[in-house]
């Protein structure tokens, strides 16, 4: 593999985590997460937002959002409340179930980043983040890009 494009190198790994992560969440009760959830659960975690504010916060559109909420809700991993300010609004907030997906999901990340550092070293897995990160944070990286990054 010494002569496979970078991109492609780095599109297999990812894979690879995801697949991990989902098999992971999935024997945890979670089988029915979508590949975008990650990025709500997140941007969840500490705040109440509207549906629009999610949507800008991601980067996508407002129909966009609204499937994704709308699926996350019906398989209960958020809830929808009335805002205390303006009652037209409705608050997104993770439920127990979504927050404990994240726990688990976080779980994960923990202990994969931990095989991986007895398979290789401390120091390779701190130099690869200091890869990514500049890979991430280059000029060419679009603002959106930049937002969904700040919220993992």
């Amino acid at each position: 593999m010494t002569n496979t494009d970078l991109g492609v190198l780095l599109g297999m790994a990812y894979q690879r985590f995801k697949d991990e992560l989902h098999a992971d969440l999935a024997a945890r009760g979670f089988a029915d997460v979508g590949s975008t959830y990650g990025y709500v659960f997140r941007a969840l975690a500490a705040e109440e937002l509207s549906q629009h504010d999610l949507a800008i916060r991601l980067g996508i559109s407002d129909q966009g959002m609204a499937k994704v909420v709308t699926q996350m809700v019906r398989r209960r991993y958020l809830e929808r409340r009335a805002d205390t300010a303006d009652a037209r609004v409705k608050r997104l907030r993770l439920s127990a179930r979504g927050r404990h997906a994240l726990a688990a999901a976080r779980r994960f990340h923990t202990l994969f980043e931990r095989r991986f550092v007895r398979s290789t070293s401390a120091r390779s897995v701190s130099t690869l983040r200091h890869l990514l990160q500049a890979m991430s944070a280059s000029a060419e990286s679009s603002d959106t890009a930049q937002a969904r990054l700040r919220l993992l």
